[in-house]
């Protein structure tokens, strides 16, 4: 079975070295990606970020001042839970703000149910291909990190990671492998690829256009895009670097720092999957994925 990892990085590279080449190393990857019209505010995508955040930590303060004599698997059941709902009602936020502020409303947004099919088998394949660039991330932060602080360094797991080996009962297993496989990547791709990516690019597009007013020889107002349609110069490079700031955004969000730079990673992925595809499920589905490989690899630990 020690095999099957280094097949699947295997075909990863191989993947990869075929996305190189087809795109010229990854700069024509989205010469034909156009930014999702909205007209969100700037501030917008921190409202459902303080719910999940601000309200979540809050009402677990709460409960734990009314229900401080429980067990300690009781506890983190009962954190959960609260965490559960929270997201589920930051989603719910989300989805509210989509409909108001997005063109085409939710398919606008990524959100249309007949891409479904089409993007959980690219999911696959979007997470095969960066799963080299992945290891290699945790393979360069254990060097550095033995290098830093010496050859006891570990990387820390993740705290759910922790509670599902901790613990034997049935129902806190249940609700973290929902919590992680279901929820979380719902709410984290709505959230940071969905309104933060999108806001981002959107000002950055902005910005380019009066930038373009103020020095018009300076920038090429036109070039031809994919398909024989025109797209603003440099579009691409707009794209890139809101893929790039959402990611950061959506690393520091974790707490454990020593992941920080395969999540940062990942994050890449998924924002160009966002990008490439139009559709969130897309990315949804890749996180999910991910996930779902975590939780296995650490049960069969």
């Amino acid at each position: 079975m020690e095999i099957v990892p280094h097949l699947i990085c295997l075909a990863g590279l191989i993947l990869l070295a075929c996305w190189l080449l087809k795109t010229s190393l990854g700069g024509k990857a989205l010469a034909d990606s156009v930014p999702r019209r909205n007209n969100m505010p700037i501030y917008l995508p921190f409202v459902p970020l303080f719910i999940w955040f601000g309200a979540v930590s809050l009402t677990a303060s709460i409960a734990k001042t009314l229900f401080g004599d429980l067990q300690a698997w009781q506890n983190d059941l009962l954190d959960n839970l609260i965490l559960c709902i929270g997201e589920l009602t930051a989603i719910a936020v989300i989805i509210f703000l989509a409909r108001a502020h997005f063109a085409r409303r939710l398919k606008g947004f990524g959100l249309n149910i007949k891409t479904i099919v089409k993007d959980f088998f690219a999911a696959f394949v979007n997470l095969l291909t960066v799963w080299p660039l992945i290891t290699a991330a945790i393979i360069l932060t254990m060097f550095f990190g033995e290098l830093i602080w010496g050859q006891e360094y570990q990387m820390q797991q993740h705290q759910q990671l922790k509670l599902i080996m901790e613990y034997s009962q049935l129902l806190p297993r249940i609700l973290i492998v929902v919590v992680a496989v279901v929820i979380a990547p719902l709410l984290e791709e709505m959230l940071f690829r969905g309104l933060f990516q999108t806001t981002i690019r959107s000002y950055l597009e902005a910005l380019r256009s009066l930038l373009r007013r103020w020095c018009p020889d300076k920038l090429t107002p036109v070039q031809a895009g994919a398909r024989g349609k025109p797209h603003e110069a440099k579009d691409r490079h707009g794209a890139w670097l809101a893929i790039a700031i959402s990611s950061g955004l959506f690393t520091i969000t974790h707490a454990n720092t020593g992941h920080w730079p395969a999540l940062f990673v990942l994050g890449i992925c998924l924002g160009y999957a966002y990008e490439k595809s139009g559709s969130l499920f897309r990315p949804i589905f890749i996180h999910s994925f991910f996930n779902a490989v975590s939780i296995i690899a650490t049960l069969n630990q």
